[in-house]
């Protein structure tokens, strides 16, 4: 297996197709890209924007043009020398259209009779199938032979279709009830609390091969090179899943979407090349906010007990949102009830353990939560099916209560509410950086890094900005204060946070931020939801953005800000995309990009600004630092372009320091032949003078910046007078 030199994300979708794909194939050839890196490309719902609610995994999706496009794309890749990445999604597949699922389909139409019965994790012990759609109004019609609600159409079992429509519907293998009962009484595992994304059975070998067996085809053509897993955590089997996959394609790049807590190891079984990044994007984006701080952001935020607020958004979950899972866990476990599987999931210190490996974190678990009769019944059959799911629904209650509740309620520095953040700990240390990347390099080489996701919260440049916030903390302080007096929102945490995002993401229209905090709010469950509405507060959060996107004061405070932002976004680029592991560049983020959480990340990529900027820069032309984007793309197209040309450069890991007053804003490290220089805190360096005397201590020889073409001898004040970074390596390159 080779790993590429780095992959590139793209967003498939009916308006951006194979064939679109194919189209920026000699774009991404001369940015440097090593291979694509697409969402999911299996048949999915109907116009569905982001491929992860697969309903067919045995056709390429026809929306995008299906199996012909997908070869023609693959064969533009290999001819350009890039490799073809592509997400693969085993945990769960869309049931809501179900004519739009043939397996689903069927199970509805034949029950437990169906071919496709032991597909889906249904408990059957239970009944029927609960199908959670109904409204408060509405009556069920029987047409042909389908039963019939609103646009919802069902299958009838044959021989049933006789009477009126209730006693057709009487007569089914499922059961069509009031949408709000789902929470509670749904009888087959989900998609967190997703009704309409039903879990698929891939640890059994016959499920396996239905679901993957297409994928697994192209590996095996090599029309595809390696795959990125999502969601394994909702898996009954990770491991085994895992070593099945490894089996199934030994030679394919392969990565997993498993989220790390700061100190927790990718399960060492695994026979995988690495996780998909997000504890790399932790660990560089830490180092770019200033701890000191902490205490001002605190004070801000009302002193908030991140614990205790954590704590309270996973029993919210555990008792509103997951009910249905807690009682099928608490019925497996005759002695136990649904308060005690509660209380395990929410004192779980990590996603979840894979019993044996994470007994620490079980142990910890169990500890806190004092649900030692669980753990009696657990131990004594750990790979049965209570232990099966509980540790499949603790990774649920985790996701659902930390990072998509708690990290909208928590909103003391927003810049560290991310996939895979703790935002209790104020940013990080420059040696442990050096410590954790020199880890990746000894244990996971082939892993992704990223900085920005479809997934996170924000993107790498509003994270970047964001940062500074860190290092004007009494500033802002009082400009929330004063902002607030004129057009503050009245949820506390919500108004915080809509003011760093305002901050963050400037310039940014009015419908893009109302759609954010709508999101925003409701993720939050403070004050309204997704299904409990508060109309009165939700017209308060629409009006808001209004007042504010062109309040000149705000614009003010930005330019202040926007500096130093493109300092920290250049710095952290630079460090993901030659420190070790294989990196990811989203799509569009080689220019400024300051998008939010999706699905305002998923909005079209103007590539022909992008193809005009990189001929300009092909033609030796050195950017300004400017609102253009073109210093970034000189960055990510320099870095990728030698990790293609010299992959050799791009081995070992050992951490450098610069020497003198300043040297505590910079970041620097060698490879193998190379150095990257980046800077930490900008604001803090440009109030102490700048670099002065600061030195970096090169190894032997004449080192080039990559960047500039410039010799270097390691003074900082001319390294980098032009970039706050420099990439050197040995010689005339």
């Amino acid at each position: 297996m080779t790993p590429p030199g780095s992959t590139y994300r793209v967003q498939l979708r009916p308006e951006f197709t194979f064939d679109d794909a194919a189209e920026q194939v000699d774009y991404l050839r001369r940015l440097g890209i090593g291979a694509l890196y697409t969402s999911p490309v299996l048949d999915a719902t109907p116009g569905s924007t982001h491929g992860y609610d697969v309903v067919d995994p045995t056709i390429a999706r026809p929306e995008l043009g299906g199996e012909p496009a997908r070869r023609l794309l693959a064969s533009a890749l290999a001819d350009a020398g890039l490799g073809f990445v592509v997400d693969i999604v085993p945990n769960h597949m869309s049931v809501e259209i179900p004519k739009a699922n043939p397996w689903w389909w069927d199970v509805l139409r034949f029950g437990q009779d169906s071919l496709y019965a032991k597909y889906f994790d249904i408990d059957w012990s239970r009944g029927r199938i609960l199908v959670p759609v109904l409204g408060d109004d509405g009556e069920l019609k029987v047409e042909g032979d389908e039963l019939v609600y609103y646009d919802h159409r069902f299958p009838i079992a044959p021989g049933t279709g006789e009477g009126s429509p209730d006693e057709v519907h009487a007569r089914q293998h499922y059961e069509l009830v009031h949408w709000r009962r789902g929470n509670a009484e749904l009888n087959y595992r989900r998609f967190f609390d997703i009704t309409t994304l039903a879990a698929v059975r891939v640890e059994l070998p016959e499920v396996f091969r239905a679901t993957h067996g297409e994928v697994l085809r192209w590996v095996a053509e090599g029309s595809v090179t390696g795959l990125r897993v999502d969601h394994p955590d909702g898996l009954a089997d990770p491991g085994g899943y895992m070593r099945a996959l490894r089996a199934a394609a030994p030679d394919a790049w392969l990565v997993v979407e498993k989220i790390l807590h700061p100190g927790e190891d990718l399960p060492q079984s695994w026979p995988v090349d690495g996780t998909t990044g997000y504890d790399a994007l932790r660990e560089i984006s830490g180092i770019f906010v200033d701890p000191a701080a902490e205490a001002v952001f605190t004070e801000l935020a009302g002193n908030p007990d991140y614990h205790a607020v954590e704590r309270e958004a996973r029993r919210l979950v555990t008792d509103s949102i997951l009910v249905a899972e807690m009682h099928r866990i608490a019925a497996l476990a005759e002695d136990s009830d649904p308060a005690e599987v509660a209380g395990l999931m929410i004192d779980f210190p990590v996603y979840r353990s894979y019993l044996p490996e994470g007994e620490t974190h079980w142990a910890t678990a169990v500890a806190r939560s004092g649900a030692d009769a669980l753990d009696r019944r657990v131990r004594a059959d750990p790979h049965g099916e209570l232990a099966t799911r509980i540790q499949q629904t603790s990774g649920m209650v985790v996701a659902k209560g930390t990072e998509d509740t708690t990290f909208y309620r928590y909103t003391r520095f927003a810049a560290l509410n991310e996939v895979g953040g703790s935002p209790q700990r104020f940013g990080s240390s420059v040696a442990e950086f050096h410590e954790l990347a020199a880890k990746r390099e000894a244990g996971y080489p082939a892993a992704m890094t990223t900085l920005t996701t479809h997934d996170t919260k924000r993107s790498e440049d509003v994270r970047a900005r964001m940062a500074v916030l860190s290092e004007v903390p009494g500033e802002f302080a009082e400009a929330v204060s004063r902002w607030s007096a004129r057009n503050g929102i009245s949820e506390p945490s919500l108004n915080l946070l809509a003011w760093q995002t305002l901050v963050g993401a400037w310039p940014i229209s009015a419908d893009r931020l109302r759609q954010y905090l709508d999101k925003a709010a409701k993720e939050a469950k403070i004050h309204t939801t997704w299904t409990d509405h508060d109309e009165a507060f939700e017209a308060e959060v629409a009006a808001w953005p209004d007042k504010v996107v062109d309040d000149p004061d705000v614009a003010a405070f930005v330019e202040r800000v926007k500096g130093p932002g493109w300092s920290n976004s250049l710095s952290q680029k630079l460090i993901q995309l030659t420190a070790p592991g294989v990196p990811d560049v989203y799509q569009g983020t080689e220019l400024w990009d300051l998008s939010l959480v999706d699905p305002d990340n998923r909005r079209p990529v103007d590539y022909g600004v992008r193809r005009a900027l990189l001929d300009r820069i092909a033609e030796g032309e050195l950017p300004d630092v400017d609102d253009s984007g073109a210093a970034k793309l000189l960055v990510v197209h320099k870095a990728l372009a030698l990790r293609r040309e010299r992959p050799d450069l791009f081995g070992g890991y050992r951490a450098l320091h610069a020497e003198g007053p300043a040297a505590e804003h910079a970041v620097s490290f060698a490879r193998n032949g190379l150095i990257t220089v980046a800077t930490r805190l900008p604001v803090g360096l440009a109030a102490a003078g700048g670099w002065r005397e600061t030195v970096l201590p090169l190894p032997a020889g004449e080192w080039n910046d990559v960047l500039t073409g410039d010799r270097t001898d390691g003074t900082l004040s001319t390294m980098l007078s032009r970039y706050p970074v420099a990439l050197l390596v040995r010689g005339d390159r």
